[in-house]
């Protein structure tokens, strides 16, 4: 049965060397892939939760029989030159597939719970636009019901000044802002989760 809403991810394919960059120059390479496979396994438990059709894009290779059902994701390959062109075909893939609300979320979050995203498709009832913001200055949640290609335009991917300029994009829309979570990038993002401890001691 086909819902009338979308909840995409973004996934890189976890592979050693090429994931979170970032981290492994302080925990190594191996210790910051099995935190990313952590963080993916978080990720798909929270979304297998919500009452929605469910996406998961591919930075390199789709793949069969992982940890993302093929009974329950739909799977598609990233196709654009930087993250923005990445979602903003993402969204238009939903739109074409005539889902009425689209939400994509972050797949490096271990504070993402159900409730974000079940707030976030609540919040498009009475709003053009819902985003969450990241503490780093990014964002974890974006969703709409009609495409704003703005927010996926020039905009320095990675950088303290997405959320704001996201924000600005949408000044003559209504949005709803959800609270701010801690995406995982650096070895300091870890302190605050006994689960992933043992990666800093």
């Amino acid at each position: 049965m086909k819902h009338k809403n979308l909840i995409i991810t973004f996934t890189r394919n976890p592979e050693l060397g090429k994931v979170k960059s970032r981290l492994a120059k302080s925990i190594g390479d191996a210790s910051a892939l099995e935190v990313y496979i952590k963080l993916l396994e978080h990720t798909e438990s929270v979304i297998k939760q919500i009452e929605a059709d469910k996406a998961v894009y591919y930075s390199v290779k789709v793949r069969k029989n992982d940890i993302w059902d093929d009974s329950t994701f739909q799977k598609h390959k990233q196709i654009g030159n930087d993250l923005g062109e990445r979602m903003q075909n993402a969204f238009q893939n939903g739109f074409n597939e005539n889902y009425e609300k689209i939400i994509i979320v972050g797949s490096d979050l271990y504070d993402l719970h159900p409730k974000h995203i079940n707030k976030a498709f609540e919040a498009l009832d009475k709003n053009d636009a819902v985003i969450g913001p990241a503490q780093d200055g990014g964002y974890y949640l974006l969703g709409m019901k009609t495409m704003h290609s703005s927010v996926f335009k020039d905009k320095e991917w990675g950088t303290k000044t997405v959320y704001k300029e996201t924000f600005n994009d949408l000044i003559n829309s209504s949005v709803y802002v959800l609270e701010i979570l801690n995406d995982i990038d650096y070895v300091e993002d870890l302190k605050s989760y006994d689960f992933f401890k043992s990666y800093i001691e």
